[in-house]
């Protein structure tokens, strides 16, 4: 059997933590299989623990490969990104901490990934509160609620079967948020 370069194995890894990031939005925590990981990644089970100690360290790397995905602009960009229509109803492309929150909740506080979603909502805090100067605890609270409501509001969009609810719910949380 041909050995794989460096250079392939890295290729590799980073295919399979991509995958599983959108695997992740999709399907939460618990819907997610190696070996479907694996498969959708074009290579075999029988690689993945050369490649991670567990399939909970899959998970750590591909939750933050999702939140690098999604910090790649700035608040604007984040707030026209995650309330398009188009990602609200593709899974796969959807803000991982509306897709992740309530599997998230789930974990032990001192998970590793519950730290890291704990610290990816303090980012998020940081980039809504920014918009102003001062940076006063008016601006804290303001940018809690624009965040709450963002969220909020594609965990609700996403749940609901209704397109014209699904679309009041994403313009609402647009509106808040653009203020």
């Amino acid at each position: 059997m041909p050995r794989v370069s460096r250079e392939q194995t890295r290729s590799n890894r980073r295919k399979v933590v991509e995958v599983a990031a959108t695997r992740l939005r999709e399907h939460g925590l618990e819907g997610v299989g190696v070996v479907d990981i694996m498969r959708s990644a074009g290579l075999t089970h029988g690689g993945f623990y050369g490649q991670f100690a567990s399939k909970e360290a899959l998970l750590d790397e591909a939750f933050v490969c999702a939140l690098e995905q999604d910090r790649q602009h700035g608040l604007q960009a984040l707030l026209t990104g995650r309330l398009s229509r188009r990602q609200a109803r593709s899974a796969g492309r959807t803000c991982p901490l509306a897709a992740l929150a309530s599997d998230i909740a789930r974990k032990d506080p001192n998970s590793s990934i519950r730290v890291k979603f704990t610290e990816s909502v303090r980012h998020l805090l940081e980039l809504a509160g920014g918009r102003t100067a001062d940076g006063d605890e008016a601006d804290r609270q303001r940018a809690i609620e624009t965040v709450t409501v963002l969220i909020g509001s594609i965990v609700l969009a996403r749940a609901v079967n209704d397109v014209r609810l699904q679309n009041e719910l994403l313009d609402a949380a647009y509106s808040k948020g653009s203020r």
